[in-house]
């Protein structure tokens, strides 16, 4: 299972090499990091999607806790939170089908950020599923460069779990459809 950790540590140098550091001599592998200031000054978050089972996370969460300069480890996986990714794609678009590319984009709520004769550079901002699912349906086209921030995430105050919400709303709307 893919677990994402939330890490505030002080902003000093060498904090991000002692965290890979730890990674590497345990054998484990980030899939995802993204790092940059965090509300206080002088603080900054880490978000890591790492792989592995509880007790591992358990075990590594208390590993980073002995490392200096960390304020706080939290696995926020199963906690309801807001996350996104940004995805810049250069995507192969002719004259003849750059309006169909445009129409994707639209639904994607994605926008061109470069254009060039053959090419245009396209800017995504969403959820991991929304990456996913604009990248496949623009491998049609011709996908010739990809640049990913990793998840960036922050707990809801509200504590609404809209993974949940959005699993019930869409069966019930279809039963619903399905009945008229």
């Amino acid at each position: 299972m893919k677990h994402t950790l939330s890490v505030l540590v002080e902003d000093e140098a060498g904090v991000l090499s002692r965290i890979a550091g730890l990674f590497a001599r345990r054998g484990f592998n980030i899939e995802s990091l993204a790092v940059g200031p965090a509300e206080e000054e002088g603080v900054s978050r880490i978000t890591m999607v790492v792989p592995g089972d509880n007790r591992t996370i358990e075990q590594l969460t208390k590993q980073l806790y002995k490392l200096i300069n960390i304020l706080k480890v939290q696995d926020i996986t199963n906690i309801p939170s807001v996350e996104r990714e940004l995805m810049l794609l250069k995507v192969k678009a002719r004259p003849q089908n750059r309006s169909e590319i445009l129409g994707i984009l639209q639904v994607f709520r994605a926008r061109v950020v470069d254009c060039a004769e053959n090419f245009l550079i396209l800017e995504v901002t969403g959820d991991p599923g929304k990456m996913a699912a604009i990248k496949q349906l623009l491998d049609t086209f011709g996908v010739i460069e990809i640049a990913r921030t990793g998840k960036v995430s922050l707990v809801r105050t509200s504590k609404v779990n809209t993974e949940l919400l959005r699993n019930k709303v869409i069966p019930d709307m279809q039963s619903y459809i399905s009945i008229q």
